[in-house]
């Protein structure tokens, strides 16, 4: 008799094959004394070199199969080796308690690894993800064992796992044809691989591993989240006719690569994709993204050990705005601090960081570094259709003082006799909830808005988006933030400005007609989100979706605006 697993869709598509089990081996990291801590010190060190080694491997064999981004993931699991903090913190645990190598490792990266996770943010929780593969991995060599190797698997299967690392999902061959974790969510390593690898993945099953046995034939939904087990010969019947729909779905979606994003009523918006680095490109083009709507320039200043140089930046910029072919570019200028730390600034510990000195707030202080930058972009400018957006923007004030170093930055380089372009679209991040409500002030100083969601959401109902004790509460269709959307929107109108989105919401399909409804000019998302929300708007007419945005706000609740939007047909499968 059958099963069913739930958990979360961490990458579209459907798999049927037997069960495959990646068994962790039980690791005893008990404390014991040793007789010469130096002895230890030297067995640890070799542990690392045996790691570093493997992971060069690793990272070679990745970049030839999946390129340069998915390259860098084992790029920070070697910084992750050569990290002072972490290697000489580990070294003195040895020396100072006379303890065994294994105790020490495993005491000062569970430290980091629940610092990072109690973090706010998905950069963090993703380096927690980077110290806890690392730390295992050298474990291994410590206990003598070889790590598990996916690479062998030779027969079509699902991969079952407590969670998969980096280093185990580039592993995966050809024969893996989905995966299930107990742990995990969207954007997890391994749920970022799976998508950019197109394989079906189910992640946050909570207990796959305890309910599936090595060769059970599974069926892995990527579309609904669910993990059959032992389906009967009707549930694998339906699943192969649901593959064979989505990937007729699939084709079609291909169709409208070069098509206008255009609904049934003729009105027109633009849809664009959001990037962390130049190597995201390719996914963009392919899905046919009519410009960039976030490129997030903080993953230039991360995993190393000082900050990039001005012609660095100017040359990652510079190959982005010409691979767009003067398709607009919006580029957000370095959002960091407070808990996404870079280790070569002295930055405050903060009680709360999220709330902190960040962003905006930190560029302003630290001039220096944003001139930088600035100049940087000003440079690129003459490549493409630049559009520069500050983040993390509460005040008029740091507005007009990060204008006011722009055009110094752009005087100075025409001083030096530097091209830069007359022509270059000015514009804020709408993510605290005072700016939304005040968006009629800053309207008058800026060309554009682009809203931030992600934050705007959790900072409007104080709801910490990662904690599961209020995830409930983070409700993108909570009646407040549909007004404070509307607010945003008819306020840019108002002045002759355009408004888009660049959070997760922007492709969310039950969000797709309210946003339409509402007048947003521009949607920026994932990029493998855009060929659907293109198919899904140009089956709707503005009007409708005028209408339908009447009718939520006079909704109590986020449910009821859900309920609405889907019992109104506005979402197509």
């Amino acid at each position: 008799m059958s099963a069913s697993l739930t958990g979360i869709a961490a990458s579209k598509g459907i798999a049927i094959a037997k069960a495959f089990l990646l068994e962790e081996p039980e690791l005893d990291v008990s404390k014991k004394t040793v007789d010469s801590a130096q002895d230890e010190i030297t067995r640890f060190k070799e542990a690392v070199q045996e790691s570093k080694h493997e992971l060069q491997v690793i990272k070679e064999k990745t970049l030839q199969d999946m390129g340069e981004d998915q390259a860098e993931i084992f790029s920070a699991h070697l910084l992750v080796l050569e990290d002072p903090e972490i290697m000489d913190g580990v070294s003195s645990k040895i020396t100072e308690e006379s303890a065994n190598a294994e105790y020490a490792l495993s005491e000062v990266a569970n430290m980091y690894v629940d610092m990072f996770e109690n973090m706010d943010n998905e950069y963090m929780k993703e380096r927690a993800a980077d110290i806890r593969d690392v730390s295992k991995r050298v474990l291994m060599h410590l206990f003598g064992l070889e790590n598990t190797s996916l690479a062998t698997i030779d027969q079509e299967v699902v991969v079952i796992a407590d969670d998969l690392t980096p280093s185990d999902t580039a592993q995966l061959n050809e024969y893996v044809r989905g995966f299930a974790t107990d742990i995990g969510g969207r954007t997890s390593h391994s749920a970022i691989m799976a998508r950019s690898m197109e394989i079906p993945a189910v992640v946050g099953t909570k207990e796959a591993t305890d309910t599936i046995n090595q060769d059970d034939l599974l069926i892995v939904d990527g579309l609904e989240g669910r993990v059959i087990v032992n389906p009967s010969d009707a549930e694998v019947q339906e699943y192969k006719e649901k593959l064979e729909q989505f990937n007729r779905q699939k084709e079609e979606w291909a169709k409208l690569v070069n098509e206008p994003t255009e609904t049934e009523d003729g009105h027109t918006v633009e849809l664009a994709a959001n990037i962390g680095t130049p190597n995201d490109l390719d996914g963009v083009l392919a899905n046919g993204a009519e410009g960039i709507g976030l490129y997030r320039t903080e993953f230039l200043y991360m995993g190393r050990n000082e900050l990039p140089s001005e012609e660095e930046q100017f040359e990652a910029y510079k190959e982005v705005l010409e691979r767009m072919q003067g398709k607009p570019v919006v580029i957000r200028t370095l959002d960091i601090g407070g808990d996404k730390e870079l280790p070569y600034l002295d930055l405050p510990k903060e009680m709360n960081p999220f709330l902190g000195f960040r962003a905006i707030r930190l560029c302003l202080e630290k001039k220096d570094m944003f001139r930088t930058q600035l100049r940087a972009l000003l440079r690129a400018s003459s490549y493409g259709k630049l559009k520069i957006m500050f983040p993390m923007v509460a005040t008029v004030e740091e507005v007009r003082e990060a204008k006011a170093m722009l055009a110094e930055a752009k005087e100075e380089l025409q001083g030096e006799n530097i091209e830069v372009s007359d022509d270059i679209e000015v514009g804020i991040m709408v993510e605290i909830p005072s700016t939304a409500a005040a968006a009629e002030i800053f309207a008058k100083e800026v060309d554009f808005f682009s809203i931030g969601t992600n934050d705007l959401i959790q900072y409007t109902l104080a709801a910490d988006r990662m904690s599961e004790k209020v995830a409930h509460l983070y409700q993108p269709y909570h009646p407040a933030i549909l007004r404070l959307v509307k607010n945003v929107i008819d306020a840019a109108h108002k002045e002759g400005k355009w408004a888009g989105m660049c959070g997760e919401m922007a492709g969310e399909p039950a969000a797709v007609p309210l946003l339409l409804g509402l007048g947003l000019d521009e949607f920026s998302m994932s990029a493998t989100s855009v060929l659907p929300a293109r198919t899904q708007l140009r089956s709707l007419k503005k009007t409708d979706a005028e209408g339908l945005v009447e009718e939520a706000m006079k909704c109590a609740t986020a449910d009821e605006i859900a309920e609405l939007v889907e019992n109104r047909g506005f979402i197509i499968q």
